[in-house]
């Protein structure tokens, strides 16, 4: 019963925060980027609002932290630079929140239902995040390597919808063709953890320990010969193992 109550209260904590600050940062990084707009290019305007958004992002993972540990891991070895085509897994509602701890200025690609978020969806749309379910193939591959053209990284959760299972589902093909296209590097992503943060069908947050941990570039000189199918599954491969490393008992 004890632990109920609790599970309760940091819920009731969490959404409270939540609320109250998203009140008053959206409004307040709005301002912060239409103060500035007269007086720089569209595009300093757009990294701008981008990054204000990864800092809304970090301000709701920073009010989950009595209860959710983050930590971001990446290697250290050389980088061929950005922009990158980011592949993530997808187990929970909260993944998108956990993208603001990466350093980039990023567009995440997403279905339909993150746009009918109120006041959020607005944001993400002027953000330029793209909804792969409602464009052409031909617009969206046009939309994305314009994208990575001026510098943004993007990123997919080619499962399409967050596993039910915590198993990582089979992956669609669009990140790994929109990769061929353009020869950007390509970084998987693996996030554990967060499965009850919250879980499937319901609003309720639980304590956990959330890891995102960034693995090593693929370039295009090591996926130039492969096809977009075998690009996926090499992916796919290199996170289910990572993923099965994270899980494991120390």
């Amino acid at each position: 019963m004890a632990k109920v109550l609790r599970l309760y209260l940091l819920n009731l904590y969490f959404y409270t925060c939540f609320l109250v600050l998203s009140a008053a940062v959206i409004p307040a990084l709005t301002l912060f980027v239409a103060c500035g707009a007269p007086f720089q290019s569209r595009r300093t305007t757009l990294k701008r609002f981008r990054r204000a958004i990864t800092w809304y992002g970090r301000v709701v993972l920073a009010i989950s932290s009595p209860f959710v540990t983050l930590r971001y891991q990446c290697p250290a070895q050389d980088d061929p630079g950005e922009p990158y085509i980011f592949v993530c897994n997808h187990r929970s509602a909260s993944d998108a929140f956990v993208m603001g701890l990466l350093p980039h200025e990023v567009v995440q690609i997403v279905n339909t239902w993150p746009f009918r978020i109120p006041v959020l969806g607005v944001y993400a749309r002027l953000a330029g995040y793209l909804n792969i379910r409602n464009l052409p193939h031909a617009t969206f591959l046009e939309q994305a390597s314009r994208l990575l053209n001026d510098g943004v990284s993007l990123i997919f959760f080619p499962e399409g919808t967050r596993s039910a299972t915590g198993k990582m589902g089979s992956f669609h093909s669009a990140a790994f063709r929109l990769a061929l296209a353009t020869r950007a590097c390509v970084v998987p992503l693996c996030i554990c953890g967060n499965e009850n943060t919250p879980p499937k069908g319901s609003p309720l947050l639980h304590p956990g320990q959330v890891t995102l941990r960034r693995l090593s570039p693929i370039t295009w000189a090591e996926y130039r010969e492969l096809t977009p199918i075998s690009l996926k599954n090499r992916v796919w491969q290199l996170m289910e193992r990572e993923l099965a490393r994270m899980e494991s008992p120390a």
